[in-house]
């Protein structure tokens, strides 16, 4: 059996460390005792023990399938780490969970992996080692065949063996439509072949400042959607909003604005102003993001 900190069952349950404390004290499960959490008899019966970590000191863990409701056990749902997830793709943890970050799954902490609102969403669940502290990310078995993972695998496939020139061609999407009308024909430094010149500049000033980063990067969610740039390190996704008079992009704009805030992804917006003094401005709005350019 798996037992998991009271602090990462809040995790689990979406709700604030405080609060979950509160509520297992009004259940009679754990009291407070000089300035610490203990467990009640009762906690004990509803499968609560107590570990020691030699920084944290004595804490309270819990039964990772437990309920509040009543603690009666519920049905414990299959679960897989990196490794077993790993396995199946033929690649391993340590390449797989850089993947999860680059979907944004996960986020990288100084504890190890951190749970982000879309890996929630998935159904991943937070864990730390009783032992270090560390922290780690448990996944529903269908995680293996999520459509954006698999499509991951399925790039690789198709870049190593071309499909047969006989392939039926799948219907063309708004953003299909949207590559057809405006063409990339425009070549970077870095040989990236972009739609006009604000993205060359902006291309070419990532280049410069030696991050790596991608062009018209699909977001990794059922949407179709696909950012101009993407900084892998930092997970974070750059826009340029050109043709702010036309109905049509406006209209588009505002779905993709709507779209990064419902999955919290890292947004940096860049319009025409930014775009006559780069260096001033692409910089700053990196900084917020932790990314130090020189």
């Amino acid at each position: 059996m798996e037992y998991i900190s009271t602090s990462a069952l809040a995790n689990e349950l979406d709700i604030k460390s405080a609060d979950l404390f509160d509520k297992l004290k009004t259940l009679g499960w754990i009291e407070r005792k000089n300035d610490k959490w203990t467990l009640t008899d009762l906690g004990k019966q509803k499968g609560g023990q107590t570990r020691t970590n030699p920084k944290f000191g004595e804490f309270v863990v819990w039964p990772e399938n437990i309920s509040l409701d009543g603690g009666q056990q519920k049905e414990k749902p299959k679960l897989l780490n990196a490794t077993a997830i790993g396995k199946h793709f033929d690649i391993s943890s340590q390449r797989l969970n850089l993947i999860f970050s680059e979907l944004g799954w996960i986020e990288k902490d100084i504890a190890g992996w951190q749970i982000t609102k879309l890996g929630k969403g998935l159904g991943g669940r937070q864990f730390e080692h009783e032992t270090s502290g560390g922290t780690y990310v448990l996944w529903p078995d269908n995680i293996l065949t999520n459509k954006n993972l698999t499509s991951v695998f399925i790039e690789v496939t198709v870049i190593e063996q071309p499909l047969p020139q006989t392939t039926k061609e799948a219907p063309k999407s708004t953003n299909d439509n949207f590559r057809e009308k405006f063409p990339a024909t425009l070549r970077t430094k870095d040989g990236h072949m972009v739609r006009s010149r604000a993205e060359v500049i902006i291309d070419n000033a990532l280049y410069d400042y030696k991050l790596a980063h991608a062009y018209e990067r699909k977001l990794p969610i059922e949407e179709d959607l696909y950012s101009d740039f993407f900084i892998p390190t930092e997970n974070v996704y750059i826009e340029f909003w050109g043709m702010e008079n036309d109905p049509k992009y406006a209209e588009r704009k505002k779905v993709k604005i709507e779209i990064y805030k419902k999955y919290d992804f890292k947004l940096i917006e860049l319009n025409d102003s930014d775009i006559s003094n780069l260096d001033d401005h692409l910089p700053k709005k990196l900084l917020k993001y932790g990314i130090k350019v020189y």
